[in-house]
């Protein structure tokens, strides 16, 4: 029975490729959405008060669900696997500088329309115009300029990122979703390899081999894949089908 299960869903993961911009924007979505709503779950439970109430709140979570909101925003503004990624930063860096503020059913969907809408402007060459926001969003077009005004004094105005840095959320989020594996290059798999090869050569003296084979291998394993990363990144820089490799 167990084996049969474990065949299963095995047989059900779907392989995504190494890097974000290669992957499928609906594989993304689902990702992305999914995290979300696992984050919404957990931030639900914290009780509302007065303090805690934003810009981004409703007063009743909105009959579309999360999943089905972020596809129609995807749909409809044809935004970049960038900017969707970037999503996710901007809620870390949001919730940094504001301990208080929480992804929540009541605030997720003003927040999300809001953040594609500046991330598309600060990371596209071309982009919507906020009444075709506001519209996608269900929102008026009043209200989208004034969430856009308060989401830029959130987050200081902070709204660009690496490559690298999106790679690396990308990574965390294909490693954390069930259904999903990343794909790895054999030349990025030989490329590990012979690295760490060198490491072990040049650190191993006088360092006892289970230390060696454990937590200084991952870490030698995780500044191994930044470093190709970085460099495979750079490679892109005057790649122009490519967007937004900064």
């Amino acid at each position: 029975m167990n084996v049969s299960s474990t065949s299963t869903r095995a047989a059900d993961v779907i392989q995504v490729p190494e890097y974000f911009y290669a992957v499928d924007i609906n594989y993304l979505t689902h990702m992305i959405a999914d995290m979300l709503g696992r984050l919404i779950s957990h931030n639900d439970l914290i009780p509302l008060t007065p303090s805690n109430l934003t810009r981004f709140h409703s007063r009743t979570p909105p009959n579309i669900s999360l999943s089905d909101y972020l596809r129609r925003i995807v749909k409809y503004t044809s935004v970049e696997k960038s900017c969707l990624l970037i999503l996710l930063i901007y809620i870390d860096r949001v919730c940094e500088l504001h301990p208080h503020f929480t992804i929540s059913s009541l605030t997720v969907h003003r927040f999300l329309i809001t953040a594609v809408t500046v991330s598309s402007k600060a990371l596209c060459d071309s982009y919507c115009t906020n009444s075709h926001y506001a519209k996608v969003g269900g929102i008026s077009t009043q209200e989208i300029n004034a969430l856009e005004l308060e989401f830029l004094s959130l987050i200081d105005w902070h709204l660009s990122s690496t490559g690298l840095i999106l790679q690396q959320y990308y990574a965390n989020l294909v490693e954390q979703h069930p259904c999903y594996k990343r794909i790895i290059s054999d030349e990025t798999r030989e490329s590990f390899e012979k690295s760490i090869h060198k490491k072990r050569r040049r650190s191993s003296g006088g360092i006892p081999e289970d230390e060696q084979k454990n937590g200084k291998n991952i870490l030698d394993t995780i500044e191994l894949e930044e470093e190709h990363t970085k460099r495979h990144f750079d490679t892109l820089l005057g790649d122009d089908t490519i967007p937004y490799i900064a």
